[in-house]
């Protein structure tokens, strides 16, 4: 739906998604789940036409398919492009798929072929005449060969390395002088066909159709700009489909949620009726620092989840389906009802247990404090998510990042006595722990008196409990601490939005620097600059394989 224009009524979206899911042959797995890593849903092959559906809602006349048949058994690939056949007959439309060794069923199916090596045409036009193009070249492809196969073993350099390797063998030398692989490099093989082509009549007839094609009138050029559909269509429809994930995958928060009560209750019953006795103190202020670090320290569960919903992020967000923005909103949307349920369950359990300080207005305030740092950490196990799309090093740097956000939270050391350079100023005030846990004691602590270390001594208030032992200054209320850390929260789903923004912006080049470093550290291989030596001379012409004579074919091409 977020394809399609936001003018369109919901009938006719319904009308054109149904008839999609005839054409792709999906009506009998309609209301089945997708399924994710850990929960079994439709097979590959009808995923496979699920992302060609959605690539169809708009009815595009021309359609880029990178590998659809990736990954899929022959019987689930040959059912995959026998659709997009008919998608192309029945509907009008042009299929451009690049496919990788193909069977002869599949192969069967095409229209029309290109090959390339090396950026450059062997050869492009009919599917059924590229057999006899290679018969003229001199490759004539045997009876009994795959021709897709067959098309392969002439313009792919990877079968010179298995030729470096049968030469290289003394064991094998012997096999390998009737082995027509050595008969000629890839090289020698792509500049005959390269050559043959560009002066063939398969490419003529190539060059007359475009030429005819330019001379047609009245062309129109549709350009499709992303989505159709409005931001706030974007926006109801992400909300509306993550929390329909997030409800039916147990391991997203139902997991987690029960994971919490049970702490919650363990929390309880050991903190029970903690009072108002000296040995008091410490306990409510260890109880406090344990929910505003350890408890919030639980949300890094929902990493794993958070990793495949980039995956689909990313995918989605390339072919333009809806902005970053609409995205984090309706991300943060659809986890709000989710966090304030674990928030709101745990903190009943464990604020009344521990009786706390009395008074709905307290508990209130410590749920929400607990729901501020939880939902600060989702945010920022969702940029590591970004930045590390890897669940085992995402776990670790969350972990190590949030370990030092609790260190410096002033529960394990106080924050007037931590260093001043960088760990007080600013790291005590960008981290979330340092707010809610001066709002958590606060929240507790005024108002109440405790009993004195010694008998006779006068009762120790709750101010001065913070100002003295805690070192924390009351020159501001909680409610700031607590606005603190929503603005806390805002900021890092802002630094969220920035970090996707900048990949996109930055992933070619990155791509290309990749590719360059990773060239560079092959050239420094003796196997790698001994291939290229190899494929850039010639070889010695062997006399054809047995079994090419066999077959009436006197070709010096590799069988």
């Amino acid at each position: 739906m977020l394809r399609l224009p936001s003018s369109m009524r919901k009938s006719e979206v319904r009308r054109i998604v149904d008839d999609t899911l005839d054409e792709m042959g999906l009506r009998e797995c309609a209301d089945r789940h997708v399924g994710t890593w850990h929960l079994r849903g439709i097979s590959g092959g009808e995923k496979k036409r699920l992302s060609i559906a959605l690539e169809i809602l708009t009815r595009p006349r021309l359609l880029f398919l990178d590998e659809p048949t990736t990954g899929l058994d022959s019987a689930a690939a040959f059912s995959v492009v026998q659709t997009l056949r008919q998608l192309a007959v029945d509907g009008g439309r042009t299929i451009v798929s690049s496919v990788h060794q193909p069977s002869s069923e599949v192969f069967a199916l095409f229209d029309d072929l290109c090959l390339l090596s090396s950026g450059e045409s062997v050869y492009f036009g009919d599917a059924k005449l590229a057999t006899q193009f290679f018969a003229e070249t001199g490759f004539p492809c045997p009876s009994r060969r795959n021709p897709s196969d067959h098309f392969l073993r002439c313009v792919n350099s990877d079968f010179d390395d298995v030729a470096a390797t049968m030469k290289g063998s003394m064991k094998l030398r012997a096999e390998a002088e009737l082995d027509p692989l050595l008969n000629y490099s890839t090289s020698e093989i792509r500049e005959r066909l390269v050559e043959k082509y560009r002066i063939s009549d398969y490419a003529m007839m190539v060059r007359n159709t475009i030429h005819e094609i330019t001379k047609i009138e009245g062309v129109m050029e549709e350009v499709i700009r992303g989505s159709e559909a409005s931001w706030f269509k974007q926006l109801r429809t992400l909300t509306s489909r993550s929390f329909t994930n997030m409800s039916r995958d147990l391991n997203y928060y139902w997991l987690r949620i029960i994971i919490y009560i049970v702490m919650a209750v363990c929390l309880g019953t050991i903190y029970y009726d903690v009072g108002t006795s000296y040995t008091a103190i410490q306990a409510r202020a260890s109880c406090g620092g344990f929910v505003s670090g350890f408890m919030t320290f639980m949300s890094i569960g929902g990493f794993p989840s958070f990793i495949e919903e980039m995956k689909v992020f990313t995918l989605e967000r390339q072919n333009g389906h809806y902005g970053v923005a609409a995205y984090i909103i309706s991300n943060f949307l659809s986890s709000m009802p989710f966090l304030l349920t674990v928030s709101w369950a745990s903190a009943s359990i464990t604020y009344w247990m521990v009786k706390f300080r009395p008074g709905f207005s307290y508990f209130a305030f410590f749920a929400l404090n607990l729901y501020g740092g939880v939902s600060v950490i989702e945010s920022l196990m969702m940029i590591i998510s970004a930045l590390v799309p890897n669940f085992l090093m995402g776990l670790i740097l969350g972990a190590g990042v949030i370990g030092i956000m609790m260190l410096t939270s002033g529960f394990f050391r106080l924050l007037p006595e931590l260093p001043k350079i960088f760990w007080r100023y600013p790291v005590s005030y960008i981290v979330y722990g340092s707010w809610g846990l001066k709002g958590g004691y606060k929240n507790d602590l005024i108002g109440l008196e405790f009993e004195p270390m010694m008998p006779g001594q006068p009762k120790l208030k709750g101010e001065y409990i913070i100002t003295e032992m805690m070192g924390l200054s009351l020159d501001h209320s909680k409610w700031l601490d607590l606005a603190m850390i929503f603005v806390l929260l805002f900021a890092y789903r802002l630094t969220f939005f920035i970090v996707l923004k900048v990949k996109e912006a930055a992933a070619p080049y990155i791509r290309v620097a990749y590719t360059r470093f990773t060239v560079k550290r092959l050239e420094r291989r003796a196997s790698f600059r001994k291939t290229l030596a190899m494929t850039s001379l010639s070889k010695r012409h062997n006399q054809p394989h047995p079994m090419a004579i066999q077959e009436g074919l006197n070709s010096p091409m590799p069988y």
